[in-house]
C-alpha cells in the first residue's frame, strides 16, 4: 500500500472524465481513489457511479470547501502518501510513480509538487510549487513561463495542492488543511506549518499533469476568490508568524497589502479586496495559532531568510515573464 488519490469535487461532471482515463493510464496504479462530492448538482455522483465503480465517494450534502472535502478524503485514507488532485486535472502517465519516487528519497518531506502545465495553453507553465514572500504574496512558482522551463527537483515553500503528494502521517503532527479558510491559500498555510516543524517541500518534475485552473471556481479573478484570498492572507501570516516576526515584517506586509489593493482595484475587485482584508483583520484572533517553541523559532529564522529571497526570486521571475510575453507578441507581428 503506497497511495490513496483524493479528488476533492463540486459540479465538476464536465471535468470527471478526462481525469479518471488519465488516471487509469498511471504506471503506478493508486492504492485507492476517494472522490469528495461538495454538494454536487450536476449529475457528477451518477456519472461515477455509472462509469467508475471502483471509485470510493463520499458525497456531503453541501459545499463544504476545498479544505473540509480533502480532509474528509485525507482522514478516510489508510495509505501512506495521499495525493491531492483536482478535477480538473490530467496527469501523464508517470505522475504518480515519480511522486512516490521523490517522496521516498525525501524522508522529511511532508508534501511533493508536480509540474503542473495549463492544459489548454501547454507551451506555458501552471505552478511548479508555491513561493511565499516577505510581502505576504503567495506565487504560483513558474506561472505563465514556458513549459520546457523548471526540469531541476527543487526544494519549494509548499506544494500547489491542486496536484501534490503528501506523508499523510504528518498531518496528525501539525494539523490538517485549515476548514476556515474554506479555499484559497490552505495549502501555503499547511506547507509553511509542516516547515516550522522541520519538514520540507520539494519540487519533482518528472510528475506532470496538464491543469485547466479555476475549474470550479470559473475564472482567475473573481469577488469570491478575491475575498477568501485576501481574508486568508490575514489569518495565514497571523497563525504562522510570532509576534516579533509580525513586528519586524509589519513594513513589508503593509506594502504588500498596498500593493494588492492597487492592483485589484484597477481590475475592479477592490471592493472585494478591502472586504477580505477587513474580515481577515475582524478575525484573526479567532483562528488557532502555531505554538513557538525554541524550535519552531529558529524554522522562523530560516523561513524569514527564505521569505526575503523568495521575493527577489519573484521580482526576477516576473521581470523574465514580462521579457518573454513582449517577445512572444514581437513573434506575433
Amino acid at each position: 500500500m503506497s497511495t490513496t488519490i483524493i479528488i476533492p469535487n463540486y459540479n465538476g461532471a464536465h471535468f470527471m472524465e478526462p481525469c479518471m482515463k488519465a488516471l487509469e493510464k498511471q504506471t503506478v496504479q493508486p492504492d485507492e481513489i476517494i472522490v469528495v462530492d461538495n454538494g454536487s448538482t450536476d449529475g457528477s455522483l451518477e456519472l461515477l457511479q455509472n462509469s467508475y465503480p471502483a471509485v470510493r465517494i463520499i458525497a456531503n450534502e453541501e459545499n463544504l470547501g476545498f479544505a473540509a472535502a480533502v480532509n474528509i478524503g485525507i482522514k478516510a485514507s489508510t495509505t501512506p502518501f495521499v495525493l491531492l488532485l483536482n478535477n480538473d486535472t490530467e496527469a501523464e502517465p508517470g505522475m504518480i510513480e515519480h511522486l512516490e519516487r521523490a517522496m521516498r528519497r525525501h524522508p522529511r518531506a511532508f508534501s511533493v509538487a508536480s509540474k503542473m502545465i495549463q492544459l489548454y495553453h501547454p507551451e506555458y507553465l501552471d505552478s511548479t510549487g508555491d513561493l511565499y514572500t516577505v510581502t505576504g504574496w503567495g506565487v504560483n512558482r513558474g506561472n505563465d513561463r514556458p513549459s520546457n522551463l523548471y526540469n531541476r527537483p527543487a526544494y519549494v515553500f509548499s506544494a500547489c495542492a491542486g496536484a501534490a503528494l503528501y506523508r499523510r502521517e504528518v498531518f496528525e503532527e501539525i494539523g490538517y488543511f485549515d476548514e476556515k479558510h474554506f479555499a484559497y491559500l490552505e495549502d501555503i498555510d499547511v506547507g509553511y506549518r509542516a516547515r516550522l516543524n522541520g519538514y520540507s517541500n520539494i519540487y519533482e518534475p518528472k510528475a506532470v499533469v496538464r491543469h485547466v485552473g479555476s475549474g470550479t471556481s470559473g475564472s482567475k479573478y473573481n469577488s469570491f476568490k478575491v475575498y477568501l484570498s485576501a481574508r486568508n492572507s490575514i489569518w495565514l501570516n497571523y497563525k504562522n508568524m510570532p509576534n516579533i516576526q509580525l513586528i519586524i515584517n509589519a513594513l513589508p506586509l503593509a506594502l504588500g497589502l498596498l500593493t494588492k489593493a492597487i492592483f485589484f482595484l484597477c481590475i475592479g475587485f477592490g471592493k472585494d479586496y478591502v472586504r477580505g482584508l477587513r474580515e481577515g483583520f475582524k478575525t484573526f484572533r479567532e483562528c488557532e495559532r502555531v505554538q513557538f517553541t525554541p524550535r519552531r523559532y529558529l524554522s522562523c529564522l530560516a523561513i524569514e531568510v527564505q521569505l526575503c529571497l523568495n521575493l527577489v526570486q519573484y521580482a526576477i521571475y516576473w521581470i523574465l515573464r514580462a521579457i518573454e510575453r513582449h517577445q512572444g507578441r514581437s513573434k506575433a507581428r
